[in-house]
């Protein structure tokens, strides 16, 4: 059952985070943009507003007030001056007490709003059909400046428009700045919060009952550290529990080897001695008994062995030579192969690769137990070595009646045994064979030996780089 429903439904803490940290940016970020924009915008407009107030300065210096009578003597060259601008077009208009235009724009003068002596007022207005932006201005005239003339200044907005955008643009540049590398910030953050859990999380993910390592908790949060020694806690009482699992069946296995030899040997002597005829059969059951007993405790203790290998980390693998290990072993096999009736050859590779000398010995003595109980009367039995490409290989190939496809499968699994086999096989024998391969990094398979005759038991391993100078 795939296992992406459940975990798509369940919260992301990396989401939570990143919503909490982007969310208040998303508000702030537009408001400290806004805020960049006016505080550019204001100082732009108020340049422009001092430039009208600086023409209508200049105008208010230009009105001539003589008893009555008040003027604006103002040339034709210096209006012209006083409305030259390279982008906007700058237009005024002077009038007096009474209302009626001294000079400048008529039109203009008809916008003007009441003002004091000293007094400025701005506003926009609309002249001639084009937006303006005006500053009206009440002047001192007449006998003692005690009456107040009217001087208008407007011009179009096409500066104050340029100086908008120009204020927009660095609000939003100004925001982008920022908001980019917060952004990047926060993700980072994040990121860089979660990695050690994403961590622990694979180290979590790569536990297997016989690698029950503590993980590591440096870099942890604080806030998950608990739940980091919480599981150790547990592995530490985990490996304990699969160490005491261990020893008691190391334990209980060598404590039946020597009853159960005992038993043997008994056995074979009580057939080796005069007995009635009658109990032949049953001296025959107690012999084969004894030996399957005596096998079973030699397969525990191997399988205890290895798993005690596995789990501890101080039983490092040595350099070794795969046919080195099966040259060493030829004594022992030859007499049972003989005793059978069978041929057990050799075919010896220098094949170099890292393991444990005991396991890897019994890995090669259940395989050829195996060929030798099951190949029948007058097999030929072969053992190789060889190196593969980046692989060491060790191989025993029998021509004898062979294994089913579907038994090939299921004889890995503890106590199995094929659906015709015979002599003292427990069971055992492959299910240590493939945990001992995998513990070096290898796999074993089983296929039909050569012509799809027979069987053929394969263990590929890692090969060293390099042949060591020197053998272990």
């Amino acid at each position: 059952m795939s296992q992406a429903g459940p975990r798509a439904s369940q919260p992301s803490l990396r989401r939570v985070l990143l919503v909490w940290l982007l969310l208040p940016l998303i508000a702030l970020i537009p408001l400290t943009a806004a805020l960049v924009y006016g505080l550019a915008l204001r100082p732009a407009l108020d340049a422009l507003d001092r430039a009208l107030t600086d023409t209508a300065v200049a105008l208010a210096q230009i009105i001539d007030s003589r008893g009555d009578h008040i003027s604006l003597p103002i040339s034709e060259q210096t209006a012209r001056a006083l409305r030259a601008d390279l982008v906007d077009e700058t237009v005024f208009a002077v009038g007096d007490p009474q209302g009626r235009l001294l000079g400048g724009h008529d039109t203009l003068l008809a916008l003007a709003p009441r003002v004091e002596v000293g007094e400025w007022h701005f506003f926009e207005g609309w002249l001639e059909g084009k937006p303006v932006r005006v500053a009206a201005y009440g002047a001192g005239c007449g006998e003692g400046g005690a009456q107040v003339c009217t001087i208008m200044v407007a011009e179009t907005l096409g500066k104050r428009g340029a100086a908008e955008r120009a204020a927009l643009l660095a609000a939003l540049i100004g925001a982008l700045s920022l908001a980019l590398p917060l952004v990047l910030l926060a993700m980072l953050a994040v990121n860089r919060t979660l990695r050690p859990l994403n961590s622990a999380a694979a180290e979590v993910e790569s536990l297997t009952p016989k690698r029950l390592e503590p993980i590591d908790a440096r870099g942890v949060p604080r806030e998950v550290l608990g739940f980091v020694h919480a599981l150790n806690r547990l592995l530490a009482r985990l490996r304990d529990a699969a160490d005491a699992q261990r020893h008691f069946v190391a334990d209980a296995a060598h404590q039946l080897r020597t009853p159960l030899a005992v038993l043997r040997v008994e056995a074979a002597q009580l057939l080796a001695m005069p007995h009635p005829e009658a109990l032949q059969p049953a001296l025959e059951r107690l012999h084969a008994a004894a030996e399957r007993g005596a096998r079973l405790a030699q397969q525990l203790l191997a399988l205890a062995r290895a798993e005690g290998a596995a789990l501890d980390p101080t039983q490092r693998p040595q350099p070794l030579d795969l046919a080195r290990l099966a040259a060493e072993t030829a004594d022992r096999w030859l007499p049972p192969s003989l005793e059978a009736g069978q041929d057990l050859g050799f075919d010896l590779q220098p094949a170099w690769i890292e393991g444990h000398s005991l396991l890897l010995g019994e890995l090669l003595g259940n395989l050829v137990h195996n060929a030798i109980e099951h190949a029948g009367r007058g097999a030929r039995i072969t053992i190789r070595t060889r190196p593969v490409g980046d692989a060491a290989e060790l191989s025993v190939e029998d021509d004898g009646p062979g294994l089913t496809p579907a038994e090939r499968e299921a004889v890995w699994t503890r106590f199995r045994r094929g659906q015709s086999a015979e002599g003292t096989g427990s069971g055992l024998g492959l299910a240590i064979v493939r945990d001992i391969a995998r513990l070096h990094g290898g796999e074993a398979t089983l296929e039909a030996g050569e012509g799809g005759r027979g069987l053929l038991a394969r263990v590929r391993f890692p090969a060293l780089a390099s042949a060591p100078t020197s053998r272990p």
